[in-house]
């Protein structure tokens, strides 16, 4: 079997002129976060997770203008941000769905809730409707076992779910016109 390239070396970057790391974030993490850790890379976390809750997501950009903060070497942002599922490295949509997947929950009928997304977005699993309203995952364990089947939707846990109930909460979701995926919001290794 032949071995498939990568051509990580000419990859491109999409940039724009303006920082992602804005100068009040540089001064805010300059004076807030850098002197409680002895070593530059205890601060990798607390620099993506600004760019995170401030985008929604962690542009390549800003891991560039991150490690130039920091003195470190690029790779190393990127191998943190891609290691931990909090961070999304592509955008996600406005409105996060997070199926739980845990045995509780699969037990209870979690293939059914995820279906019923999947239908009712016209999407898969870790996809982001065209419009960019929606964004469906599933995630192990959202700590609600004694009420599964259960989902996040943004930031609101739902349980005891149908896929009647999950598709009305779509529908409800979608009318309600508010941005909802939460600066920040967890999971992110579907973002790759």
């Amino acid at each position: 079997m032949a071995w498939i390239t990568k051509n990580s070396a000419g990859t491109q970057i999409e940039r724009r002129s303006e920082p992602y790391l804005t100068p009040a974030m540089r001064k805010d993490l300059s004076e807030r976060i850098l002197p409680r850790y002895a070593v530059k890379q205890a601060c990798v976390l607390p620099c993506l997770h600004t760019i995170q809750h401030e985008y929604g997501w962690v542009p390549a950009q800003a891991m560039e203008e991150i490690a130039e903060f920091l003195g470190l070497k690029p790779s190393e942002i990127i191998d943190t941000a891609s290691f931990y599922e909090e961070y999304w490295l592509k955008p996600k949509g406005e409105h996060l769905i997070q199926v739980c997947r845990s045995i509780a929950c699969e037990f209870c009928g979690q293939k059914d809730i995820t279906e019923a997304c999947k239908r009712k977005l016209g999407i898969d699993v870790g996809e982001t409707t065209d419009d960019g309203k929606f964004t469906l995952i599933e995630l192990e364990c959202l700590g609600s076992c004694g009420s599964a089947p259960a989902a996040l939707v943004d930031e609101t846990l739902h349980e005891n779910l149908t896929a009647a109930k999950i598709e009305a909460i779509i529908d409800q979701t979608a009318k309600s016109g508010a941005h909802g995926h939460g600066h920040g919001s967890h999971n992110g290794s579907h973002g790759h």
